[in-house]
């Protein structure tokens, strides 16, 4: 790392990725534990690479330095966190004088085998702005998902039924497979589809996550946070809010709906349901105290996503989420006899086209909520 970088860094406040140490321990047990637990906490936590910069103090920022020969023995570091951290994090390890004063920095990469965990406790840390913390559910769910070692759409909600489904709409999935479904083949074709699951207590037939999410008319009983909801500031003859349900696609259908009602007539309602489209095909459903929001102001229409974008690169460069509800992606496309998402995968330039030579338009990549935003602009004052 040049003196410029680090320079940069120590300007910085701590945060998700950046921990500021005035020295580390590793010739003692517990500083072996404190050093992995924090490489782990950084490298689950989102935002790409992070650093633990020694010899620095967090809030004066004053270069106290480090004893090179002691404190930063590189093939000891290594060994720490390859002996107590798994799957193995990356890191390497660096010393730069500054000032005539040796700063060390232990980088760790994004080695995309998120979520790392400590091999003696099993515990999963993260950073939670400048305090590392224990993941929570939600978290581990959505980073196994990340790195495809968990489906969260296949996931069985016990407390479902098979009768919950609308069996038109599992006939026509079925049929555009070319595959008519019978009651002899009926339990094979859900199960093998990942619709359902046999609950081996009872023998009773029940729902996955995501069948009840493209299947079910009434999936919100079993999924609250399945559900995008409509804050109206702009237009006085109807309600400020609105909150729809219903089935996936139901619910795209009926969000229109209300964006033709509530808007003006010359205002490109098409370059919100492209957000909105993505919005319902690629949030983070393991997030389940969040739905997805439009907020109507004279100013600007505001689409939140739950959940980062997960993108294959640069964030403007398309509007696909790398790697996130695939089982969802299938069964929406095969269902979409309205041709909703016939122009899938180039929703972002529709979107700038619908306001070129206009206002900008704004995506909002957020770590510290969690969430992608679309913000379109809109003048009614």
């Amino acid at each position: 790392m040049n003196k410029k970088k680090l320079l940069s860094l120590i300007q910085q406040r701590e945060g998700t990725k950046l921990d500021f140490k005035l020295k580390i321990d590793i010739s003692s047990e517990s500083g072996k534990k404190e050093l992995a637990k924090d490489v782990c906490a950084i490298a689950n936590s989102k935002g790409g690479r992070g650093y633990l910069i020694i010899g620095v103090e967090d809030r004066t920022k004053r270069l106290v330095g480090i004893n090179k020969a002691k404190a930063l023995d590189e093939e000891k570091i290594q060994q720490v966190v390859s002996s107590r951290c798994e799957p193995p994090i990356p890191i390497k390890v660096e010393v730069v004088n500054l000032d005539e004063v040796d700063i060390g920095i232990i980088t760790i990469f994004d080695g995309g085998q998120k979520p790392y965990q400590i091999k003696e406790t099993g515990a999963f840390h993260i950073r939670r702005g400048s305090i590392t913390d224990t993941m929570r559910k939600s978290e581990l769910v959505a980073a196994f998902e990340e790195n495809q070692l968990l489906t969260v759409e296949t996931c069985q909600i016990v407390n479902s039924s098979a009768e919950f489904l609308n069996r038109e709409l599992i006939e026509h999935y079925f049929k555009s497979k070319g595959i008519t479904i019978t009651r002899e083949n009926q339990q094979f074709l859900l199960e093998s589809a990942g619709i359902t699951y046999l609950d081996k207590r009872n023998r009773k037939l029940r729902c996955t996550f995501g069948g009840l999410l493209v299947f079910c008319d009434s999936n919100n009983i079993c999924i609250p946070n399945n559900a995008i909801r409509i804050i109206n500031k702009i237009n006085d003859n109807y309600p400020r809010s609105f909150m729809i349900n219903g089935t996936l696609l139901d619910m795209i259908d009926k969000t229109e709906e209300k964006m033709y009602t509530l808007l003006p007539k010359d205002y490109p309602v098409f370059a919100i349901m492209e957000a909105v489209k993505n919005s319902v095909m690629y949030r983070e459903y393991s997030i389940i105290d969040k739905i997805i929001e439009i907020v109507l102001t004279k100013n600007s229409v505001i689409i939140i996503s739950p959940g980062q974008l997960v993108s294959k690169g640069n964030i403007l460069g398309d509007m696909g989420y790398n790697k996130r509800n695939m089982w969802i992606y299938d069964k929406l496309i095969s269902l979409d006899e309205g041709k909703r998402f016939i122009n899938d995968g180039n929703g972002l330039v529709r979107i700038k086209e619908a306001f070129k030579g206009k206002r900008k338009v704004r995506l909002i990549n957020s770590t510290l909520d969690n969430c992608f935003k679309v913000v379109l602009p809109i003048n009614l004052e």
